[in-house]
């Protein structure tokens, strides 16, 4: 008899994100996306690092100061970082799991990859100005999005 407390494909591929953000050098936001086929494949992985060529220890991680000295005229978003990374040119159809809520650029790249769902694990900035930007573009590309839900039990694995 097969076992019936196995893992759902959301909690499977919401937790490969997880990992992946624990690949992030970002000291304050580690973020981790997992692009997933219609026939769950997965298809590709991101976190939000530093582009590639560039030295991390070189690099400004600070979030305050002269836009020029803090991370964010650098860090590559998760998202951006797994379309870039898939070895598949076609994307389209595809679900991504995110770790946090895709921002308005974040957005406009799963828009233009072909990406229908996110299913993202935090919204924390979810009222300010590049979140609302990215359910606005979802809303009128049909990009469905939807908070990730676990099931709450403990999971256990016999070896």
């Amino acid at each position: 008899m097969k076992r019936k407390d196995y893992i759902s494909w959301d909690e499977y591929f919401m937790g490969i994100a997880l990992l992946t953000a624990m690949r992030s050098k970002d000291d304050s936001s580690q973020v981790g996306a997992c692009i997933v086929s219609p026939e769950n494949k997965i298809l590709s992985l991101g976190y939000n690092g530093m582009p590639i060529g560039c030295n991390d220890d070189d690099m400004p991680w600070e979030r305050e100061g002269d836009p020029l000295d803090t991370k964010y005229m650098y860090v590559c978003h998760a998202e951006l970082n797994a379309i870039l990374n898939s070895a598949h040119s076609n994307l389209t159809g595809a679900r991504v799991y995110v770790t946090l809520f895709p921002c308005n650029e974040c957005a406009k790249a799963i828009i233009q990859s072909g990406i229908k769902e996110i299913i993202y694990y935090s919204d924390k900035y979810h009222d300010e100005p590049s979140s609302m930007a990215s359910r606005r573009l979802f809303n009128m590309t049909g990009v469905k999005y939807r908070a990730y839900h676990p099931s709450g039990r403990e999971l256990t694995l016999t070896v």
